[in-house]
């Protein structure tokens, strides 16, 4: 059910990624994921949860997560993260990714590179036996190596029967730490990643966390299952 969830998820996020373009206004783009999402017979997971008001996260530019839609118009030049969490039949799945809008800076550029290959490394540790913290080490020394910092107060997270399970799931720390991953473990793996300093600060709107500098931040996400032979991508 899981992996069913998942590849609805995948489906989705591959169509909303087709429909994206300068002009289109973060607020059109919650509407579409919504019919998309409804039309595979599954509910958009964020939407009311703990108070949200809408159906996906939309996080354009210095925007590291929760960005509320509404009438904000991508232009050539930003990058935009997607959040979406669904719920199939009871069975939950949680991804996002960031897009470039037309042309980017080559900053922008290597920052998303960097964050969707950090993930990737994050993910090759998901196994059967290593301890939780070597997905946290590993996303956290790819990112900085390129010279980018992780960001702290935000992290990954169990799934599955509910949208956000134990064990939490940071992008940051020393290896060889914490729960000892066993097959069965469904996590939301999602390093959030920024060009200048990691510290975050929450808009008024009570949600939307933007980068405490207002450079740039990206975000990718995948849930991942673990498996006797390895980390399996069910929102792939």
């Amino acid at each position: 059910m899981l992996r069913k969830s998942g590849k609805i998820l995948a489906g989705v996020m591959k169509r909303l990624q087709g429909a994206i373009k300068p002009g289109i206004t973060t607020q059109e783009i919650d509407r579409l994921a919504e019919e998309l999402v409804r039309q595979e017979n599954a509910s958009c997971a964020f939407k009311g949860y703990k108070g949200y008001p809408a159906n996906i996260c939309v996080s354009v530019n210095e925007e590291i997560v929760h960005g509320i839609p509404g009438q904000r118009q991508l232009k050539e030049g930003d990058i935009v993260s997607l959040d979406i969490g669904i719920n199939y039949n009871g069975y939950f799945s949680d991804a996002a990714l960031t897009i470039p809008i037309g042309k980017i800076d080559p900053k922008k550029k290597k920052l998303i590179e960097v964050t969707k290959k950090a993930l990737s490394e994050g993910i090759k540790q998901a196994r059967r036996d290593n301890h939780l913290s070597d997905v946290s080490h590993a996303i956290q020394s790819y990112a900085e190596k390129y010279g980018f910092s992780v960001v702290r107060q935000f992290v990954g997270h169990g799934i599955g029967l509910a949208l956000h399970e134990e064990p939490e799931v940071p992008n940051f720390g020393k290896p060889h730490q914490g729960p000892i991953l066993k097959e069965g473990m469904v996590l939301a793996i999602e390093p959030m990643v920024n060009i200048g300093t990691w510290e975050a600060e929450i808009l008024d709107n009570g949600w939307t966390a933007v980068t405490k500098d207002r450079l740039t931040s990206a975000h990718f996400e995948h849930t991942v299952a673990i498996n006797a032979n390895g980390p399996e991508i069910l929102t792939r």
